[in-house]
């Protein structure tokens, strides 16, 4: 987010002593704002649309704690003072900080779990975002960044993703950076397949959600239902089948994952998570406005009962 003005907003802002909480609030917005402390009570933003709104927002928010709040638009008096102004949102040692970490990884390729490799990768991703999105004025730190990020994702890739790399769906098919479409409505099993999708079969995937009765693009890779590519089987539901075919029912965590969605799918034998877990998709399912949020949401519980299952292999 390039803050294309030559402006910036101060926030002159006074709170009361008798409600820490409300302060501690203010100070974590600012935070997650980006501002810069010039001096206690004194935050400095770029002047942008949404750093406006946002100010203006914490402002009445201030001034009903009780407190008081001024916002004032303000330019720098020299080029010098520009510069400095600038040098207060740099964000480079952040950026080093995750190339080191990321680098780092290197040295565990051939043998540590790649799998383990990649969810820390994908962490380091989101950490680059956040970077990012209050990277106001983008230098070279933030390219030497998605580098360094793309060339471990891209090695990690290799490692993890060899074996459903050499899985087809017919001669010379392969299921990587395909389509891959499912039907409405979204639940426990299409739900799991698409972020099993995402984490460990084609990375690059686009997801496309099918309503009733449309067909799937000719090209797509299609999912948890009748006629589809994978599908379920007498024995299996579709997230168990895409394991079986995808050469991953060796990694447990996985499959204990696979158990919770068979018994929320189609009932049997009970499993004890499987109650937090409907509860969390329940969840999901209310708050989110689209399926592509709410595969979102449902991915976050995924990722954490991936990282309560897994166990490293030994030695």
């Amino acid at each position: 987010m390039e803050a294309a003005s030559q402006n910036w907003l101060l926030l002159l802002a006074l709170m009361g002593a008798e409600d820490p909480a409300a302060r501690m609030r203010v100070l974590r917005t600012l935070e997650a704002l980006g501002a810069a402390v010039v001096r206690d009570g004194a935050y400095l933003l770029p002047d942008t649309e949404d750093n406006r709104k946002a100010l203006e927002a914490l402002a009445d928010y201030i001034t009903k704690s009780p407190g008081t709040a001024h916002i004032i638009k303000a330019s720098a008096s020299s080029p010098e003072q520009q510069e400095a102004f600038k040098r207060m949102f740099d964000r480079s040692q952040r950026y080093a900080e995750l190339v080191k970490t990321v680098e780092s990884l290197s040295l565990g390729f051939g043998q540590t779990d790649p799998g383990a490799i990649a969810r820390v990768l994908h962490k380091q991703r989101r950490e680059l975002e956040a970077i990012a999105s209050l990277d106001f004025f983008p230098t070279e730190a933030r390219s030497r960044a998605q580098q360094a990020l793309a060339k471990a994702e891209a090695a990690v890739r290799k490692l993890l993703f060899s074996a459903q790399a050499q899985a087809t769906l017919g001669k010379g098919e392969s299921l990587l950076r395909r389509s891959w479409a499912t039907r409405k409505p979204l639940w426990a099993d299409r739900l799991a397949c698409a972020w099993l999708i995402r984490r460990f079969i084609d990375p690059e995937a686009t997801l496309v959600w099918l309503e009733k009765g449309q067909d799937a693009p000719a090209e797509a890779i299609g999912f948890g239902f009748e006629g589809a590519h994978f599908a379920n089987s007498a024995a299996r539901i579709t997230y168990e089948e895409m394991l079986a075919r995808c050469e991953l029912t060796r990694n447990t965590a996985l499959t204990r994952i696979g158990s919770i969605v068979r018994f929320l799918e189609s009932g049997g034998m009970t499993v004890p998570e499987a109650a937090g877990v409907q509860t969390l998709l329940q969840g999901a399912l209310r708050r989110s406005l689209s399926d592509s949020e709410l595969l979102g949401e449902a991915e976050k519980t995924f990722d954490l009962l991936y990282e309560a299952y897994y166990e490293p292999a030994a030695g």
